[in-house]
Parts: C-alpha cells; structure tokens; sequence
C-alpha cells in the first residue's frame, strides 16, 4: 500500500471520534454509508487531479466516488471467528448485578484481542446448568472409551 499523504496523516494531538471521517489509503477496503454500506478497494484518492477518493467493487466492476473528506468511508472490520476466555477469575458487581468474565475474541486474520463478557445472573445459572451437563456427558463419555491395555 502507498504510504500516507500529508492530508491523511493524523493530525498532532487529534483524537479519533463517533463519526470521525476515515481516510483510507490507496488500495485499502473502505465501506461506503452513501451506497448503503458497500465494500470497495480504493483505487484513487483525493489530489489534484482527482476531487474525491475513487472506489471499485472488490474483484472489478462499478466505480463510484465518495467525497474528498472522508466522511461517508468507513474502515472494514475484520469478523471474529471465536471467542475464549482467559485464565482470570469471573467478578460479580453486586451493584450492578451482572458477572464480568475477561475474553479474547480471535480474529479471522489472525489478530487477537481482549474483551469482557457481562452476563446477568440469569445467564450465570442458564449457562451453569449447561455447562453441568456437559461436564457430566464428558465423564460418561471418559468412563464408557475402551482403555489400552498396560503391558
């Protein structure tokens, strides 16, 4: 990918905000909230010869511009395949009633990162009981396997 012009690189002290315009650079995927959230690849961006960033449909097709600000371009996010939790203990915020339980949600490039879970007590108990019988179906699945014989 181009390294970034003088107009998309942040500015000092800026702070990334709701609504902050994105300023994708050339050949990154941006979606585009004017077209109803389609995906494309940034083909050209705004200079002096082009007024507005120019995008194409992933794999070839229409074009369409978006505007030189930014504004209507969001970044892609990478979708999570699965989450698990961490080796740290569950809390419970009594004031709050729910259950915080630390996570890590794997991405599909690879990339990791780690969040919470909040549960109600509602959801503690429900999720207990499930994991109660799964528990018991692993033990009756461990006792039932045919074992080696020890020579």
């Amino acid at each position: 990918m181009a390294e970034p012009t003088a107009a998309q690189r942040p500015t000092r002290g800026a702070k990334l905000r709701a609504g902050a315009p994105y300023h994708p650079r050339l050949g990154d995927l941006a979606t585009d909230t004017a077209k109803g959230g389609t995906i494309g690849v940034v083909v050209a961006t705004p200079s002096d010869t082009s007024p507005s960033y120019h995008l194409r449909t992933p794999g070839g097709g229409e074009e369409w511009s978006a505007p030189a600000d930014g504004t209507t371009l969001r970044p892609v996010p990478v979708r999570t395949t699965h989450v698990t939790p961490t080796q740290s203990d569950a809390l419970y915020d009594h004031r709050a009633q729910q259950t915080a339980l630390m996570v890590i949600l794997h991405r599909e490039d690879g990339g990791t990162e780690q969040s919470v879970l909040i549960l109600t007590p509602g959801q503690v108990e429900l999720y207990r009981a499930q994991l109660d019988l799964i528990i018991e179906q692993r033990a009756q699945a461990i006792a039932q396997a045919p074992r080696e014989p020890r020579w």
